[in-house]
């Protein structure tokens, strides 16, 4: 057996610390020999959740199978490490005095096949690479990063269309992971406004920000597809203190009533999240008299920002707005006449893309006018991952990226950042895939007309005023 030890102090709670330290996950984040991590059981971390944790060693890849067999809360954790070559005990110690906890890591390597004979100098190589893991760990934890700026990879792979269509598949995410900054900011005292949060990207988001200990407002349809978000967030996290809100946004009056309700309780909003879509394949309107995209995909969240601009500005901490695009606006210049388009001639792709192209223009007018009110606005889109509205509207696509799409989790990722670094809120205007600010129009083609930048939003401010009217 080799134990080696290694400790550390940070300017920060012990609470912050044992949270972060205790999801395996966040391994991938602070130790360089680890290149890949994902935790296996059910529920919250806790003590008897196990892990599969990827670590190189030379020049191989091991798979350890980790499980947390102690957890005294800021206090004390304990998990053993099993793979075909070797086992490791890892201890955890944490104590706070006077702002600063300082952290005791200790590992205790046991050898199989008499490897520690066959190489005397792993003791060595061991030790180096404990010392990387504790100063990767203490950066983690302290160090402040830089604004987010597009990859040389990245910008390298925008040139072409095919290998930018690559970044949006689950490849663009795991190469993505690898270099991103760590993210073990906690939320506690933030809260968020989600919507469209009962399945896909928006559920994955929310279970990630009440891991992150966010306050969240949920906006969902009905009580039904609350209770079944409550409990899946519940199973996940173990919050039960979520809140909810419900309106169809595809209807502007229940969009106006529930601004109505948020600024009537008054609580200051640190993140809202404009994430409700779907993509309608049949031409649908709404009981209003609009076409159901432009209500639910634009018109509903253009709505939610302006209106409740008193709720996010001037906070000292700065307020975000996330909105949900796609990349298939790529393939769309705006034209406002496709805008409420009529059934004829309607596809329901060209509908959807061209709202998401409206909303991410409109994302850099709000950037630029709300700037000096201490709220950054952004966009982003998830990539090609396997939601439920790919599944349903999109089957064929579907079959023919099914082993390339990515995961709610992993397509709700950037979303989950955006709202919980702090190095998201240096950016502003931007355009994210993968943690990284992206060109908004792909290879610089499909760049709408000044004429029809100016005329987006008179014309969005007179389609919901007149709608409004005419309902009365």
């Amino acid at each position: 057996m080799l134990g080696i030890t290694k400790t550390i102090t940070v300017a920060r709670c012990a609470k912050d610390c044992f949270l972060y330290l205790s999801d395996v996950r966040n391994l991938i984040e602070w130790d360089p020999a680890v290149s890949a991590t994902r935790i296996d059981s059910q529920g919250p971390v806790a003590k008897g959740s196990y892990f599969t944790v990827r670590v190189a060693i030379g020049a191989l890849s091991v798979p350890f199978r980790y499980i947390i067999t102690e957890y005294n809360f800021n206090m004390r954790i304990v998990m053993i490490g099993r793979s075909s070559f070797l086992n490791v005990n890892d201890t955890i110690e944490l104590s706070e005095s006077d702002g600063l906890t300082t952290i005791s890591y200790r590992a205790e390597f046991h050898f199989k096949f008499g490897l520690e004979r066959l190489f005397p100098k792993l003791a060595d190589a061991l030790d180096r690479q404990c010392q990387l893991a504790i100063d990767g760990l203490k950066s983690a934890l302290t160090a402040t990063a830089d604004e987010a700026f597009l990859s040389a990879r990245n910008a390298k792979a925008d040139s072409k269309t095919l290998s930018a269509l690559r970044t949006f598949t689950r490849h663009g995410y795991v190469t993505g992971r690898k270099v991103w900054a760590p993210m073990s900011e906690r939320m506690e005292g933030r809260h968020v406004v989600l919507t469209g949060a009962n399945s896909g990207i928006g559920l994955a988001a929310a279970i990630d920000l009440a891991s992150a200990g966010a306050s969240l407002t949920l906006v969902v349809r009905d009580k039904v597809k609350a209770s079944q978000t409550a409990k899946s967030i519940k199973e996940a996290t173990g919050r039960t203190d979520i809140q909810f809100e419900f309106a169809d946004l595809s209807l502007l009056k229940d969009t106006d009533v529930l601004i109505d309700r948020l600024l009537t309780k008054g609580d200051t909003i640190d993140v809202l999240i404009n994430n409700a879509g779907a993509l309608f394949n049949d031409h649908t309107m709404t009981s209003e008299g609009l076409e159901k995209s432009y209500a639910l995909l634009l018109l509903s969240p253009w709505r939610m920002c302006e209106r409740l601009f008193p709720l996010l500005k001037n906070h000292d901490d700065t307020a975000r707005i996330i909105n949900v695009v796609s990349g298939g606006m790529y393939a769309e210049r705006l034209n406002l006449k496709r805008l409420n388009m009529t059934s004829d001639g309607y596809r329901g792709a060209r509908a959807y893309a061209q709202c998401k192209r409206a909303l991410s223009i409109m994302t850099e007018v709000w950037a630029e006018r709300w700037q000096h009110h201490n709220i950054v606005v952004n966009a982003m889109h998830p990539g090609w991952s396997d939601t439920p509205g790919v599944q349903k509207s999109l089957p064929l696509f579907r079959r023919l990226t099914r082993l390339v799409l990515r995961s709610h989790a992993e397509g709700a990722d950037t979303v989950v950042w955006m709202a919980q670094s702090n190095q998201a809120a240096l950016s502003t205007g931007k355009l994210f895939l993968d943690r990284e600010p992206r060109s908004t129009y792909l290879l610089g083609s499909n760049v709408e007309s000044e004429e029809d930048r100016k005329a987006l939003e008179p014309r969005l401010k007179h389609d919901f005023e007149s709608t409004l009217t005419a309902a009365v």
